[in-house]
């Protein structure tokens, strides 16, 4: 059954295929349908095949289609890679692309490009596919440049908003500065060891010298950094929110952002001959990278910018595995990362729809009255995400966390550094998340009293419109809520009266928020930390995709886990009560709460504004500067040199006059010339 994993990605394809010839015929819902049923049939062959691996006496089928591109001693073929780690990831890639396919049926219902976003969906689907699907690195860059422009697609799908466009533009350059590091390492492979297969690469791996394991590895870090929008290139993934909501959580959930994940597990023998200082670096750029995006959401104020913030501080966590060599503990927390990051972002999409697009929390609240089975849903993902037992997060957070301890256990004191980064950053991962669970499903309903455009205060909330951004950072500053008060078109409210009331989201909708709540609840069983490594399955499931990677052994004893575990739960539970004496237990105290959102986190750092006034002030120079030289000097020396030839062409073209007797005087002259020179000659001697 493993021979048919070529189906996989095709299935998608053809999906696409068909939507590009018919689906602007076949319109809406059906052009929703046909995308949907082709990425769930994906799912059904995955799950047939991934029985055969299970079944199979190998634990390696590389299959090659054709030579794709042959080029004297480089030859590249199209061809898959099936192994314990493709396969785990292929099952969670369609299985909850096709619930958000389903979703997106109502959620884009009466769009007027509603063909052509399922077309999207399913080359992004076989883009992924490909990615983690690929029996080479170049195959794999196909699928990791198809997610990379079906991202742009996606995130910039009602282009008529400039910001949707602004905000695509943004991902597609940002991740070209990875896609940069990904073929240096690529060309560097190649050169040392001959091939770009993996059937080839990862045996021989072991051998390389530590400074060009050093080197292909940091290269491919550079990737994955870009792609998994680690420090300092996660910019791009906070404004990806200007895409419809199911396209935040294909990209955000299960796909397109672990993609550096997967790759930094896949070369594991490489970094495992790469000098410990890589290692290292990868471990405190995901901490870091965690520690900092969850600073920043605890001061969001939109629902899916918080989430967003959410996931590259999750993902930090699993780089910080990585770092740690705890490989699979990376896979285990990127699959239930998928089941209730998507939970939350398909809730949050809900609670819009519900809300007629308004995504602003602080005009929210009470919607568990209104939307019982998206509060439902959210709760699960919000506990699992907080770390609360028996949901899914609790297990892959706290197995990531072990792993740090487990490194200050063995003598390394930045294990311990390590650890209590990510138990801190735990605890505001409960407190953010719960704060966006209280101020939209719990509390007063907000959405009565949103102020109307003709606010008494409409000059100030003009001249607010009218400021630069830093000028609005300032007086946000000052006043937190001074965009909110005195925005006179606020940019996701539709100023709803008092009369209005939210709805729940019809059954396309809602049931794939069940199905995920649930995951979000049980899909930490697939590897417990519970007697002696006996429960944990998907442990053992990776350990022969691992074992040429130097994994790292988790040494701690029975009382010491359970403590650990017992740590991580009380931690989340902190977090949780933190919140609810603010957001939910009195109006009065939420007023306190204000203060954990100040405009330094509100803004990021300020980080973004800066880079976008250094690419708009000095980058803009150097651009230009760039330019001038371009067009100057190096176009200059080009057409000089081209001036030159035809001026000199020119002059001697007159020597070459076509008349007989200018070429017969000519010899006649030469014949004297070098007659008067013998002689002179002749005579000296």
């Amino acid at each position: 059954m493993v021979e048919l994993v070529w189906l996989i990605p095709a299935l998608p394809l053809a999906g696409f295929v068909l939507l590009w010839i018919f689906g602007s015929r076949m319109g809406d819902p059906w052009a929703g349908w046909l995308g949907t049923i082709m990425v769930a049939a994906s799912f059904v062959a995955a799950i047939v095949v991934f029985a055969g691996l299970v079944k199979g006496p190998e634990q390696v089928y590389d299959q090659s289609l054709f030579t794709w591109i042959p080029a004297g001693s480089f030859s590249v073929d199209l061809g898959f890679y099936l192994d314990h780690l493709s396969g785990t990831m292929m099952l969670f890639i369609t299985g909850i692309g096709a619930l958000i396919n389903l979703y997106s049926i109502g959620y884009m219902h009466g769009d007027p490009r509603f063909p052509k976003f399922f077309l999207y969906l399913n080359l992004f689907v076989f883009s992924m596919l490909m990615l983690v699907l690929g029996n080479n690195f170049v195959v794999t860059f196909l699928g990791w440049e198809g997610v990379g422009t079906c991202s742009y697609f996606l995130i910039s799908f009602w282009f008529e908003k400039p910001a949707n466009a602004s905000a695509g533009k943004k991902a597609f350059v940002t991740n070209r500065v990875g896609d940069w590091g990904f073929m240096i390492a690529m060309f560097a492979t190649f050169i040392t060891l001959g091939s770009l297969n993996f059937s080839k690469v990862l045996p021989l791996s072991p051998g390389l010298a530590t400074a060009t394991a050093t080197f292909i590895a940091l290269m491919f870090f550079v990737g994955a950094v870009g792609k998994s929008a680690q420090i300092p290139l996660y910019i791009w993934l906070p404004d990806a929110m200007a895409g419809p909501t199911p396209v935040s959580a294909l990209i955000h959930a299960a796909t397109m952002v672990t993609a550096g994940v997967y790759l930094m597990c896949r070369i594991n023998p490489i970094l495992a001959v790469a000098d410990p200082g890589v290692s290292t670096l990868i471990a405190w750029i995901g901490v870091i990278t965690a520690l900092v995006a969850a600073c920043i959401a605890m001061a969001q104020m939109d629902i899916k910018k918080v989430l967003a913030f959410s996931t590259v501080s999750q993902l930090g966590y699993m780089f910080l595995a990585v770092g740690l060599h705890a490989y699979w503990a990376a896979i285990f927390h990127m699959i239930t990362h998928a089941f209730f990051k998507a939970t939350m972002f398909l809730g949050s999409g809900s609670v819009i729809h519900g809300m007629h697009d308004e995504q602003d929390m602080r005009r929210m609240g009470n919607l568990k009255k209104y939307m019982p089975i998206t509060a439902g849903a959210f709760i699960c993902g919000w506990l699992a995400i907080s770390g609360i037992p028996p949901f899914s997060g609790f297990w892959s957070k706290d197995e990531i966390l072990g792993y740090a301890f487990n490194a200050g256990q063995q003598g390394s004191l930045q294990g311990y550094a390590l650890y209590a980064i990510g138990l801190f950053t735990a605890l505001l991962t409960a407190f953010y998340m719960s704060r966006l669970v209280y101020r939209t499903f719990y509390g007063q309903e907000k959405w009565p009293v949103v102020p109307a455009p003709e606010h008494e205060d409409q000059p100030l909330a003009e001249a607010f419109a009218a400021a630069d951004e830093e000028t609005q950072a300032a007086a946000i500053a000052l006043v937190p809520d001074i965009d909110l008060a005195f925005d006179p078109e606020p940019k996701h409210s539709t100023h709803v009266g008092p009369d209005y009331h939210p709805h729940e989201s019809p059954w396309t909708m809602t049931l794939p928020l069940i199905v995920l709540g649930f995951l979000s609840v049980v899909g930490g069983f697939i590897s417990l930390p519970l007697f002696d490594g006996k429960l944990e399955f998907l442990e053992h499931w990776l350990e022969p995709v691992f074992e040429n990677g130097n994994p790292a052994d988790l040494t701690l004893s029975n009382g010491l886990t359970i403590g650990l575990l017992c740590i991580g739960a009380l931690t989340g539970l902190a977090g949780i009560a933190f919140a609810y004496s603010l957001w939910h237990a009195s109006p009065e105290r939420a007023k306190a709460g204000t203060k954990l959102e100040p405009a330094l986190f509100g803004n990021g750092f300020f980080y973004d504004l800066t880079i976008a006034r250094f690419m708009g002030g000095p980058g803009r120079a150097f651009a230009n500067g760039l330019a001038w030289f371009d067009r100057t000097v190096i176009d200059g020396a080009v057409v000089g040199i081209g001036v030159v030839t035809v001026q000199s062409g020119a002059i001697v073209r007159r020597v070459q006059s076509g008349y007989v007797r200018r070429y017969a005087l000519g010899l006649a002259l030469g014949t004297v010339v070098l007659l008067g020179f013998l002689v002179t000659r002749v005579l000296a001697t």
